[in-house]
């Protein structure tokens, strides 16, 4: 059915999928932290790719050599504790066996688990391919296996071991950092520096059964089609293992799901309804559009499987897994018995322990967490915000006199006469009507003078930053025209140069420009002489409605009403056919002016995807 409401929508926005702001642990230059001592290295700094993973480990241990007050010990204290036998980790074990460090490295699972994850002879692209590495791993291999072997016989031939322990947590006591173990026994672990480097996904929880280390074990699901015709297990009752389900049976895949309640409670209704779909109907057309999951990495609709041979669901709910063995798996039933299964690859979807519970247990500080400070600062923000707004908003409309005089010990009404006051030649000029120092004293004593001008600054300033920034002539005319536009019908034209025009009596009767400047910026209260609405020259930038005064008023002018009129409904729509939505919202706009300027050093923090 036709919906005009619904297809502008689309139109919009709704056709692309909208990222998700990815909180990572916050840590600056080399991997610094809010806890002295402690270093964050790998993708867990930003950049998901393995040699940037490797020159941070080994950049980190560099730089904790460099500290002035690092020096080597011997004792119970280790020089260096490092979590994570990942890349990063084994890089920065690497560069400490080097420098002769006493230090251990922690791995809960297996050492460089996020490639052992990798479906079987995936391509992994080792870019940027000019990056020349100083210490820690080299890598020459893309593939895989042969990659892991690499990465395995460097570290034999450096000599690195694992200390096999799931550390829970970090804490600082003076000068050493304690690392608790996840033990029974409570056992801990002193270090005098201690580098992180477990990773974004953190530790997958263990089936707990014999075979869950065999390689067609995976906790991830990267490409449904490679599984197209096998017989695949997928465990577990969340999101990540239905999508992983849906994806796999869709792909044609005979897919059986292990939960271990009798019912699915904690996914979302639709992905059990696609599943539910499947399960009756293997040619169902169904689709996962944008994984809830990370460890379902692609997209998928049956479309794109059309010409597969058909797959198939079996739920086996109430069950859990026993045994995992090369071509079968065994399932035990509420009722004790047990089922075997052939079985070609196993998923385990069974979640995670996220690693930013260990970075919160730590006391290291997260990005995006709200903490004391931050609600504080909120809070400050907030009623800054307001005292602002009502401080320049506080001041009459319509300038009478007895209200400009009962303010005049307020700042900046006050300003003026404290001019005066001052004596001088300023003072002497100021008080010239038609002299130009006349119209900027008076505007020093209204507060839209100061509110408007620091807005134009901060766009200004923040949009000659922008352009050092990003070197493009895109970027640098859009900047200079998001200035100009701001500047001059937002600042100079109302607060400068229209009532200079009004004090030399471009607006008085019999001149040209009278009618023009009353059909545009009516005149206020007589007894002020000169003073116009002067204001409304915001609406030859900001259209209808951003600016609803020069349309909604007790007496509309009906010049302004026709020069928003066509603003709205002529001008832009034809500069957004020809141009694009970002013509007038990048280009022109003092809402996107402020938010290309000052918001573009704040991008990383916003959503972001395809």
């Amino acid at each position: 059915m036709f919906n005009p409401i619904k297809r502008y929508t689309h139109w919009l926005h709704t056709r692309w999928p909208a990222g998700v702001v990815e909180k990572l642990p916050e840590s600056g230059e080399l991997g610094v932290t809010n806890i002295p001592g402690v270093r964050i290295v790998g993708d867990l700094t930003g950049i998901p790719l393995l040699k940037f993973s490797s020159k941070t480990g080994a950049e980190a241990v560099r730089a904790i050599l460099a500290e002035p007050d690092f020096a080597k010990g011997e004792g119970a204290v280790i020089d260096l504790a490092i979590i994570g036998g990942g890349v990063s980790g084994v890089s920065a074990a690497i560069e400490a066996k080097k420098a002769g460090l006493n230090f251990k490295i922690f791995e809960a699972t297996q050492p460089f688990s996020t490639v052992v994850n990798f479906p079987k002879a995936k391509p992994i692209y080792t870019y940027p391919t000019d990056l020349k590495l100083e210490g820690g791993l080299q890598f020459t291999k893309d593939v895989k296996e042969p990659l892991l072997e690499e990465m395995e016989a460097q570290r034999k031939a450096a000599g690195i071991e694992f200390t096999e322990a799931r550390i829970q947590r970090l804490e600082a006591s003076g000068k050493a950092i304690i690392l608790h173990h996840g033990d029974k026994e409570k056992t801990t672990t002193q270090a005098r520096r201690a580098i992180v480097a477990i990773g974004r996904s953190g530790n997958h929880r263990k089936l707990g059964c014999p075979g869950e280390d065999l390689d067609h074990v995976f906790n991830r699901l990267f490409d449904p089609k490679d599984f197209t015709g096998k017989d695949v297990l997928v465990v577990g009752g969340g999101d990540s293992a239905l999508e992983c389900a849906i994806a796999l049976a869709g792909s044609g895949a005979r897919v059986t799901v292990s939960y271990r309640k009798p019912e699915f409670a904690r996914p979302k209704p639709e992905n059990v309804e696609k599943l539910r779909m499947l399960e009756h109907d293997p040619k169902a057309r169904v689709e996962v559009e944008r994984p809830s999951s990370e460890r379902v990495t692609t997209a998928f609709s049956s479309e794109m499987m059309k010409d597969a041979p058909p797959g198939s669901v079996t739920l086996a709910l109430a069950t859990t897994v026993t045994r995992i063995e090369p071509d079968k798996v065994t399932l035990k039933k509420e009722d004790g018995t047990e089922e075997v299964l052939p079985n070609d690859n196993v998923f385990s979807m069974i979640g995670r322990e996220a690693p930013l519970d260990f970075f919160r247990r730590s006391g290291l500080h997260v990005r995006g967490d709200w903490r004391p400070m931050t609600w504080i600062s909120c809070i400050a923000f907030l009623l800054f915000c307001v005292v602002l707004y009502h401080w320049k908003s506080n001041h009459p409309q319509e300038f009478p006199v007895q209200r400009w005089t009962s303010q005049a010990h307020a700042f900046p009404y006050n300003v003026p006469k404290a001019i005066d006051a001052a004596g001088g030649k300023i003072a002497e000029w100021s008080s010239r009507e038609p002299n130009l120092l006349y119209t900027v004293k008076r505007g020093l004593g209204n507060p839209s003078f100061y509110y408007t001008l620091a807005y134009c600054t901060c766009v200004l300033v923040f949009g000659i930053k922008r352009i050092r920034r990003r070197r493009t002539p895109y970027v640098k005319w859009q900047t200079i025209a998001l200035i100009c536009s701001q500047w001059i019908p937002l600042f100079i034209l109302p607060e400068i140069i229209l009532p200079w025009m009004g004090h030399n009596g471009f607006f008085e009767p019999g001149h040209p420009l009278r009618w023009l400047a009353d059909h545009l910026f009516e005149s206020y209260d007589g007894s002020l002489g000169h003073e116009r609405a002067y204001w409304r020259a915001y609406g030859f930038i900001l259209a209808f409605p951003l600016n609803v005064y020069n349309v909604f008023t007790e007496h509309p002018l009906w010049l302004w009403l026709g020069i928003s009129f066509l603003q709205t409904f002529v001008i832009i729509p034809l500069i957004i056919f020809r141009w694009g939505k970002g013509a007038y919202c990048g280009w022109i706009c003092s809402c996107g002016a402020l938010a290309e300027t000052m918001g573009d050093s704040y991008r990383s923090k916003m959503p972001h995807g395809p």
